[in-house]
This record gives structure tokens, sequence and C-alpha cells, in this order.
């Protein structure tokens, strides 16, 4: 292990039936796959059988985090914690959730680059990770409290520099949309559920250990520094949203730190300043999720950022809003970021004070509250639509017995009362009622419990659903073609952001147009927002070129929310960022020197393995009419307006599916089938993988 920086050297197993804990060696058995998700998909093609369900004993899940974590790297605090998905539908497929926090960093600290967690307890138990040591506990103390309290308790017995990724009562109930989560707000969704079914309440973790770096000291904190003067603000936005006096350029952006514009909870108030990007100690000034998402009003709430582990960024909002502790009881501090500052208030149409007032921020600050210790996840936004979709069509009150219907205050709801969320979370939790319940499996399930045709909620824009019960995720309104291609990849919301940070950086076209020549091979690889062009071979290198930047950050413990970093907010660079960025912090940490094609390569074996994970699970090669799939509101348009005219996201069919035909000749796989060809799997080094689905039929 000496020859190598980076690596912890160590993998936990724990078997939770047992109560046998072992260890494996990191290089010898996962370095072709670096770690996050590539060590978790790993484990799921080598360790669970097909036909396994997500609650299953046989189920795995692994906690895995790569060799940049616990490293000086910006943004390095990611987890990657992999499993067959709950909430996917019709069966459970492989997938992955992410949660930032301090999670990775004290894993490394404690000797291990992943835990395999195997096995059923018999009791409720909590995982204790200290120093290169493991051991079971006890839950039954903390079995039945919230994420918070089994924390403060787990933290009390550890110290409070422990990190715990502990899972709530909907996790304990077996709810398949539900959470872990650490470090207060940082959540992986649809983990808590397996977890829950495995008897294990919580993993605590210190580490007082430290990561080697292979390369010279000195290059490597230069090219940390190179690094950090590359970013920008929440999802490498590199333009602010205002003039500024060092800006070329400004535009609707999530860099809305500027002169005047303060911390109005902060003690004293802070003002934001200039946030001029050479200043690289005023970083975390840039950002403020809270304003971006619920409006300036935020401002007078807001206490500071908080964020994860090597990371200035800080896209976790803290707000104070004293109001909710007087009129609902709940803690008047709250933090979280994007679609988690949004639980609670995407639940309702309206608000008496419209959408950006008071209400509509104390409705925020319930929903995250009552969520984040229940642990209950919206799945990007899904559930919220789904609940007023049903509510509003009328769906809900048929499909409810009368007693249980009128056993809601719908007519606060209507109004918009923060209150009515005390009467619905908690029963999600707990799997009270049948509309609880039905929310709490997840949009394909629910659709199929209440004999409800996918097919209506994949005509409707508004629901934004695409497949296998999860949501869009950045797709056509971001990158057109490329954007949907990414959306038909995985089986759960795709989670990818490469494609969307650059697209939404706030650059004038022309400028992303000559980087986008820089990356992609021409200016053609990218459209200006809603006026794309017919698909072209440049898309399509886009589109894997994101995927696989994706994989590798989650397989290194980068933060795919806020990179990669190819376009840079100084004007003497020419806004350029840099593509190689990954593969000399990669080379630098480990001493394993790769460039960055071979490390693509690397990333390239990792997602084919999910692919290959995805195809024998399903039982199929004919991924592209029985995965890849594109819901139908993707080619329409409210106003009627034609493809690839300004002003519309609409799509056309016949140019998706030469779209689809390019990415796949690209990724080397069948045109027909959409699945890896022999030659593909062999070239990535997985012909062990090929040989065994071969066996199956499944090679095309």
């Amino acid at each position: 292990m000496a020859k190598y920086g980076g690596w912890a050297g160590k993998v936990l197993r724990v078997d939770l039936s047992t109560g046998r804990i072992t260890t494996e060696d990191t290089i010898e058995k996962y370095k072709d796959y670096i770690g996050g998700t590539g060590i978790g998909y790993k484990v799921l093609w080598d360790e669970v059988p097909t036909g396994t369900k997500p609650f299953d004993t046989a189920n795995r899940i692994v906690f895995g985090v790569g060799p940049l974590a616990g490293t000086g790297a910006p943004c390095n605090g990611r987890t990657a914690v992999t499993t067959l998905w709950p909430t996917c539908w019709p069966k459970p497929l492989v997938a992955s959730g992410h949660m930032g926090g301090h999670f990775a960093a004290e894993l490394k600290y404690a000797g291990f680059d992943a835990i395999i967690i195997e096995g059923k307890a018999d009791r409720p138990v909590w995982l204790q990770v200290v120093d290169g040591t493991a051991k079971i506990n006890d839950a039954g103390h903390i079995w039945g409290q919230g994420i918070r309290r089994a924390t403060i308790e787990i933290c009390g017995q550890m110290g409070p520099d422990a990190s715990v990724a502990a899972i709530g009562q909907a996790g304990e109930n077996l709810v398949p949309m539900s959470v872990v989560i650490n470090s207060y707000s940082h959540s992986a969704g649809g983990i808590g559920g397996v977890m829950g079914s495995k008897n294990l309440k919580a993993i605590g973790v210190r580490g007082t250990g430290c990561v080697r770096i292979a390369g010279d000291k000195g290059e490597w904190e230069n090219l940390v520094k190179l690094h950090l003067s590359l970013l920008g603000a929440v999802n490498q936005h590199v333009v602010p949203n205002s003039p500024q006096p060092w800006a070329e350029y400004y535009s609707a952006s999530r860099w809305v730190g500027s002169r005047g514009r303060k911390w109005g909870s902060a003690d004293p108030n802070i003002d934001t300043g200039v946030c001029d990007p050479h200043n690289l100690n005023r970083i975390a000034y840039r950002s403020n999720n809270a304003v971006f998402f619920l409006g300036d009003k935020a401002w007078q709430y807001t206490v500071r950022g908080n964020g994860c582990s090597g990371c200035p960024i800080r896209c976790h909002t803290i707000l104070k809003v004293p109001s909710v502790s007087s009129k609902y009881g709940i803690p008047e501090v709250g933090q979280n970021t994007c679609v988690g500052l949004l639980f609670g208030r995407s639940f309702f149409k309206t608000f008496p004070d419209g959408p950006q007032g008071q209400t509509s921020i104390e409705a925020c600050m319930v929903g995250m509250g009552l969520a984040d210790d229940l642990g209950i996840w919206e799945n990007y936004g899904q559930m919220q639509r789904d609940f007023q979709q049903l509510y509003y069509s009328g769906v809900m009150k048929d499909k409810l017995g009368d007693s249980e219907y009128k056993g809601y205050s719908w007519d606060k709801y209507e109004r918009g009362d923060p209150g009515f969320l005390f009467e619905l979370l908690p029963k999600i939790a707990y799997k009270e009622g049948e509309l609880a319940t039905a929310l709490g499996l997840g949009t394909g399930h629910l659709l199929e419990r209440w004999g409800i045709p996918e097919q209506d909620w994949q005509q409707d824009p508004n629901i934004a659903y695409w497949k296998m019960g999860h949501p869009k995720h950045h797709s056509a309104e971001d990158a057109g073609q490329c954007g949907v291609i990414i959306n038909t990849q995985y089986n759960r919301d795709a989670q990818c952001h490469s494609h969307s940070n650059f697209t939404r950086n706030g650059l004038p076209i022309k400028v992303q147009k000559r980087l986008a020549s820089e990356i992609w091979g021409s200016p053609d690889a990218i459209d200006a927002v809603a006026d794309y062009s017919p698909m072209n071979p440049y898309k399509a290198k886009m589109a894997k070129w994101s995927i696989l930047r994706k994989e590798l950050h989650d397989s290194l413990s980068l933060c795919n929310w806020m990179g990669p970093w190819i376009a840079s907010p100084l004007k003497e660079r020419n806004y350029s960022g840099d593509d190689s960025i990954e593969s000399l912090l990669y080379s630098l940490a480990t001493g394993d020197k790769k460039s960055r094609e071979e490390l693509d390569e690397v990333a390239e074996r990792i997602f084919t393995l999910h692919r290959a994970l995805t195809i024998r699970d399903m039982e199929t090669k004919d991924m592209r009419t029985q995965h890849d799939t594109i819901p139908d509101w993707v080619f329409t348009d409210p106003t009627g307006k034609k493809c690839f005219t300004p002003g519309t996201n609409r799509m056309d069919e016949e140019d998706m599916k030469l779209a689809m035909e390019m990415y796949y000749e690209l990724m080397g796989w069948d045109k027909k089938s959409g699945s890896p060809t022999n030659a593909a799997y062999h070239k990535l080094g997985l012909g062990d993988v090929a040989d065994a689905l071969k066996i199956r039929g499944l090679i095309p």
C-alpha cells in the first residue's frame, strides 16, 4: 500500500446476520473501479443474485468513497451509497444515492475506503467505526427516534467530531421513499428503508488518521490553488447575477452575492460584498441557495452558508426564522439546499402572501424540519408533484375512503397553511393510512397500487415524471438532446449535473460555444437554452462526456453538483476551466499516473458495469425499448411551437432516435438494442462480465 496515496487501503465488511466483521484490501480488489459507485457496482455484480429485492437479506448496501475524499481537493465530501433501489419500478435495479457532509472524510481518516453492509441483525443496531476498528452496538434506545436525536445520542458516546449517518422513522418502517442523513442535512435518498430492513439505525464514524498524498506536496498545494481559482458559485455558475465592478458579464445565475446583500440573521450582519473571483477567501459569499429558490426575503433570515468537508462553496444555507418556533413548535434554525429547502413549500399550489412571501418560507422550514428528522425522501420533488396532481384531479378523493379523506384539513391545505404538513408527513413515515402509505412507495408503485396508467403521468410535463418511478433531472430544458439522453440511462433520476452546470453557467452563448469547441470538438455541441438545433455527433460526445464525468466524480468523491470545472470566472483565462483537473488530482494524490483520456476510460468501465447490472437484472438486452425510454411530454409543447424554433424545449421523435443511435455508437454499444457489445466489454477489461451475460443470452 505504500506505493499509493489517496486510498486508505481497506474496505470494511460487516455481516449483520452473524456479527462477523472483516476487511479487504482496496487496491487488490477494487483499484480498477477507483472507489465510490465503482466499488458499489462491483460488489452488487459479484455478490447480489438476480431476483434479489431491496429489503431481502441478500441485498448489500455499500457506503463508498474515493481516493480524493479527505484530501485538500475542493468539493471532496461525497459518499456514494449503492444498493438495489426500492422505488425503482416495476422491478428493483441498481442505483446510488450521494450524500455530502463529513462522513466521507471521517471514513477515510478512520482507515476505510468503503463499508459493505450485508445480512440482517436480529435486533436494532448501530455500527461504530473508529480508527481501523468496528463494533456493532445495540440501538434499542434510539430505535423509534428521529435522525437528530439518534445523531445526538451517538455523538454523545463517540464524541462531537464523529459523523453519524442515520435513518429516521421512515427508514425503520421500510418506507421506500426514505433517506439516510449525516451532518444534519446531507442526505442520500432511497436508502433509508434498505437500512431499516437490516435493522441498522446508523453508522457512526470517527477517525484521527490522515490521507497520504503520493506526489510532491508543493505540486499538490499549487494544484489545489489552481482548482480553487476555477470555482464559481453553486453549480459552477461562473457569472454573477448582478453587475459587479470586476465582471464583464452578468446573468440569471446562482452567483447571488453582491455588495449590499447581507446575511441578515448573522450577528453581526455580514455583507457578501463584490466577491472578486481572485479573492479565494470569499468564495463562500457568492452563493445563497435559500435566496435563489425562495426569493430576496430569505436574505433577512440567512445566518451563513454550510456544506461539506473540503468545499468552500457552502451550498447549504442556514436560516433562522423565529416565527416558526412560536407558530409550529419547531426549531427556529434549519438548513438545507436545493429541493431539500423546497420540501415543504412544494406540496402547496398557493400561499396567502404569494410564492415568495413569509408563509412560503415558513412552509420550507416546517417541511425540511420534519422531513429531515423523520427521514423522508421527496425524489427530486416528485412526491409533491404527485400529491398536487392526485388532489386537484380528484383522484385522491376517489381512492381514499370517506373517513380517511375527511381526516385531513383540506381547508388548511388549499389556503397554504404550513400546519397541514404536520398532518401528512408523520403519517408517511409511519405508514398511517392509504394516502401516506401510497405516497411513501414512490411514484411507479403508487400508480400501480391505485390503478393509474403510467402513461397518464408521462403525458403531463407539469408532473415532470420520466420513467421507472422517477422524475426527469436536468433534461431537455438544459441541454436539448444531451439532457434527454442522460435521463434515459439511469434507474432513478439521473443526478447528473455535468451538462447543466455548463449550459447554465451564465456565460454568453458565444463564449460557451468557444469552450464547447475546445472540449467536444465543435461549437455545435451545444445550443442556447430553448433554442435547439437538430442532433449532431458532437452532442453525442457531450452526452457521453457528461455521464462519464458524473461516474468519475461519484467514484473519486468529487461533487458532480459543483463540477465539472471546464469554465471559470476568470477573464484572463478567457473563462476556460480545466478538463484535466480530475486526472491531475487523481494522479498526484495516488501516484497512479493517468491522463484525462485514461481516467475517462476507467469511468467508462464503471458506467458500463452499471449498464451490465441493469441488463442482467432486467433480463433483457433490448435496452433501447425496455429501458432507455422517453416520455411523451418531451415531444410536446403546450403552446404548439414546433421543434427547433426559439422558445421551446420540445424535441423531435425522429431526431431523438438518431440521437440515441449516435450515442450508442460512440459508447461502442449495439445501435439496435442499446446494449454493450462483446468487444465493448473486453475493451474495458470486463471480459468476465461479458462471459456471464453471454451465458444468459444478453450480449447482442
